[in-house]
C-alpha cells in the first residue's frame, strides 16, 4: 500500500485538472476491472461485473490547489484558491504549475522586514501572495506556456514517520483512492462493483453527483479521510477520533446538513467490522461532508455510508496518517462488498 499511496499522493491533480491522477488510477485498475470508462465530467468508472446488485465505491481524486489569476509585468503570478484553504498554510510553499511542462515556483509575499507594525500583526491572505517562478517578465511566463487559468498544485513528497505513520500532501483523498483500489482488487464479491474516482469533490461534490446519477447503484460507500482529533489543541472538538485506532465509520457529518447515515447502512458496516474483528471508530462531525451526501440524494435516494481514514492536518502539505488505519479500512470495505446482499436487496 505504501508504494501506491506514494504514487497517488506525489502526483498532482487540482479540482478540475485531475488528468494525471486519472491515468495513474487507470493503470492500477487495468486487468482487474472488466470495463474502465471516463464520463463527460472526467470521473473514472471501473466496473467488475457480477450479479444484478450494484455497489458503488466512490473516492475523490482531486486535491485543493490554485489557478493562475493574473501575471504582472515583472513575471509575478497572482493566484486564486481552488477548494478550502487556511491561507497561512499556503505561504512559502513550493508549487508546480501545469503548462507545456511542469514549472516549479514558490509562493511569496511582502517580507516582514518591509511591513509596517500593524501589517505584521495580521494574517496574510492568499490575495496578497504571489508565485515566483524566477521569471524576469510577463513574456518569460507566457513563453513557458503559463497563462490565466493554469492550475497550480502544492509540490511535496511522501515521507515515513515513526510508528508506521506517513506524511505528505493530498492524503485527502489520495489515501482514500488507494484504499478503494486495494479493496476493489481484493474483493471476492459476486455483485457488480463500480469503483468511481470522482472529480471536483473539493468544490461541491460534483463528480459524485453525476456518476451516481448515471450508475444509480443499490448502495454506495464513499472512501475519504476525516479529521483526527488527537493532537494538542484539538481537545475542544470533543471527538475521540485518533490515529492508530482503526477505520472510521461516519454516523453524521456537517451537523446533519451533509449526511445522516441510515441505520441499515450503519448496521451493515458496524456488524461487518465486528464479525471480522476489524477495529473501527465512529464519527459525528460538525463540519465537512463527502461524496456520500451527493450520492445519497441522487434520483429517489441511494443508501450511502462513509469509511474514512483519520488524518492530522488535513488540507495542508504535511497531512499525517497511520498505515494501520489504512489497512483496517481496506479490510472493512473488502468484507462489506462481500456480504452486502445480506443487508440490502435490489431496488431498481
Amino acid at each position: 500500500m505504501i508504494e501506491l499511496i506514494k504514487k497517488l499522493s506525489n502526483a498532482h491533480g487540482v479540482s478540475g485538472y485531475e488528468d494525471e491522477l486519472r491515468e495513474i488510477i487507470r493503470g492500477e485498475l487495468e486487468g482487474t476491472a472488466d470495463e474502465i470508462k471516463i464520463d463527460s465530467m472526467g470521473n473514472l468508472i471501473a466496473t467488475r461485473n457480477g450479479s444484478e446488485f450494484e455497489l458503488m465505491l466512490s473516492a475523490h481524486m482531486d486535491e485543493i490547489g490554485f489557478v493562475v489569476k493574473q501575471i504582472d509585468d515583472r513575471g509575478f503570478i497572482r493566484i486564486a484558491p481552488i477548494g478550502g484553504w487556511f491561507s497561512q498554510i499556503a505561504l512559502a510553499q513550493r508549487v508546480v504549475l501545469y503548462a507545456k511542462q511542469k514549472i516549479y515556483g514558490v509562493i511569496g509575499c511582502k517580507p516582514p522586514h518591509l511591513m509596517k507594525d500593524e501589517e505584521r500583526k495580521k494574517s496574510i491572505e492568499i490575495s496578497d501572495m504571489f508565485v515566483d517562478i524566477g521569471a524576469r517578465s510577463k513574456e518569460d511566463v507566457f513563453n513557458l506556456g503559463i497563462s490565466v487559468g493554469t492550475p497550480v498544485a502544492l509540490d511535496r513528497e511522501v515521507a515515513m514517520l515513526a510508528n508506521n505513520r506517513i506524511t505528505g500532501k493530498a492524503f485527502d483523498n489520495r489515501v482514500g483512492v488507494g484504499v478503494a483500489i486495494e479493496a476493489f482488487r481484493r474483493s471476492k464479491s459476486k455483485e457488480t462493483i463500480h469503483l468511481v474516482a470522482t472529480v471536483q469533490e473539493e468544490v461541491g461534490l460534483k463528480g459524485a453527483k453525476t456518476s451516481a446519477f448515471s450508475i444509480e447503484p443499490n448502495v454506495a460507500i464513499a472512501v475519504d479521510s476525516c479529521v483526527s482529533a488527537d493532537f494538542p489543541g484539538s481537545e475542544s472538538a470533543h471527538m475521540d477520533i485518533a490515529l492508530g485506532k482503526g477505520a472510521v465509520i461516519t454516523v453524521v457529518d456537517a451537523s446533519g446538513r451533509g449526511l445522516i447515515v441510515s441505520q441499515a447502512v450503519l448496521r451493515w458496516l458496524r456488524e461487518t467490522a465486528e464479525k471480522h474483528k476489524i477495529p473501527y471508530q465512529l464519527e459525528v462531525a460538525e463540519g465537512g461532508t463527502t461524496d456520500a451526501s451527493a450520492i445519497n440524494l441522487t434520483k429517489s435516494g441511494i443508501p450511502a455510508g462513509v469509511v474514512s481514514i483519520p488524518a492530522r492536518y488535513i488540507h495542508s502539505p504535511v497531512e499525517v496518517v497511520d498505515l494501520n488505519d489504512v489497512n483496517t479500512a481496506v479490510e472493512l470495505i473488502t468484507r462489506a462488498t462481500e456480504n452486502v446482499r445480506e443487508y440490502f436487496e435490489v431496488k431498481k
